[in-house]
């Protein structure tokens, strides 16, 4: 899965540009998935530009109410009845300045996964957790908190991201060792969840300034299963690069 994660970017104009440049290249990706996540103002203006190319549409969160007095918020029934088949949950920038928590993750999932949405569910360290040896005991708290009481089918309809906070939007990145690490680890803790069988059919996404330079790299490590990408899915030619990766 090659996902792009718009973030709060582009007008109407922008984004039908973004989807055109990038559709030559789903097209021809026959054995990888592409998403794109607009913001909620061009979810709408996304479905209609992608058309009959074969592009999943995300949105970048979403309320666990079906309906209610929750200004500013958006239903996953809403989601989908606009277009969306997948929406991201728990992104670092949800939890650094929304006050996204594991027990709130958990809600937007089980949320999702009852409307039959698909949730790419974001889990990474601080650079100060990373310093300090946390890494892995960090993304262990946020699987279980999470996943927790998922059984073992709605891991079908669930991709985790790993996105190592200080990467994001640095310029920074992990190495392909430090990434492949973290997956590797990832997978075993979602085994001790639901077990090893169901573990090896997730993808793990790796997100933090991956580009064209580097993803080749990173996609020949044997846990990543594909990106979730932010600036560089703002380029069309870049994120078609992206999707075309080779390993």
């Amino acid at each position: 899965m090659l996902a792009g994660n718009w973030k709060m970017h582009t007008t109407s104009a922008e984004a039908t540009t973004l989807i055109e440049g990038i559709a030559t290249a789903a097209r021809a990706a026959k054995d990888r998935e592409v998403v794109v996540g607009p913001p909620f103002t061009l979810l709408e203006t996304a479905k209609r530009a992608i058309g009959d190319a074969p592009i999943s549409l995300a949105a970048q969160h979403l309320h666990w109410e079906p309906k209610g007095a929750f200004t500013g918020e958006v239903s996953g029934e809403m989601l989908r009845d606009i277009g969306c088949s997948h929406v991201i949950i728990g992104h670092s920038e949800r939890r650094q300045f929304f006050g996204e928590t594991d027990a709130t993750v958990s809600q937007r999932i089980g949320a999702a996964l009852r409307v039959g949405l698909h949730a790419i569910v974001c889990v990474g360290e601080s650079l100060e957790q990373r310093e300090n040896n946390q890494t892995l005991a960090v993304i262990d708290t946020q699987i279980r908190g999470g996943l927790h009481g998922l059984d073992a089918a709605a891991f079908a309809s669930l991709t985790v991201a790993y996105e190592p906070v200080w990467a994001i939007g640095t310029g920074k990145v992990a190495t392909t060792e430090q990434a492949e690490d973290v997956h590797a680890a990832i997978r075993k803790q979602l085994g001790t969840l639901v077990g090893g069988d169901v573990a090896e059919t997730v993808r793990i996404l790796y997100g933090g300034s991956v580009k064209p330079d580097n993803v080749d790299a990173l996609m020949a490590q044997p846990n990543i299963d594909g990106a979730l990408v932010g600036g560089a899915s703002l380029d069309p030619k870049a994120f078609s690069r992206i999707i075309e990766f080779s390993n």
